[in-house]
């Protein structure tokens, strides 16, 4: 039992000691956008605006996060620069399948 004389100050009360901030949080990983490439790519057949659109994002949202700080994902691929690899080529893909589309079709 507690001693009346000696009230305990409830958290945010004045006389409260304040709470320490909390830790620094990681760069915010993108994994999302490096599944919606994947899946864009293996939606070839929908065509490759789809697989440019979303790899572009994807390598976009990763080239912010690595430049955050990112250096692991929870991509398959984890290294970010093999990500960021993996999605260029994509793009790239999307760019000759666009080209074979426009030109060949």
């Amino acid at each position: 039992m507690s001693d009346p004389s000696h009230p305990v100050a409830l958290p945010g009360t004045p006389g409260t000691p304040p709470t320490p901030p909390p830790p620094a949080e990681a760069p915010l990983d993108p994994l999302r956008l490096c599944i919606f490439a994947t899946v864009a790519l293996l939606g070839w057949l929908a065509g490759p605006f789809a697989l440019l659109v979303f790899a572009g994002l994807g390598f976009a949202g990763y080239w912010r996060a690595r430049r955050a700080g990112l250096t692991r994902s929870k991509c398959l691929l984890r290294d970010t620069r093999l990500v960021l690899a993996y999605l260029a080529l994509l793009v790239v893909a999307a760019g000759v399948g666009i080209w074979w589309e426009v030109f060949r079709g």
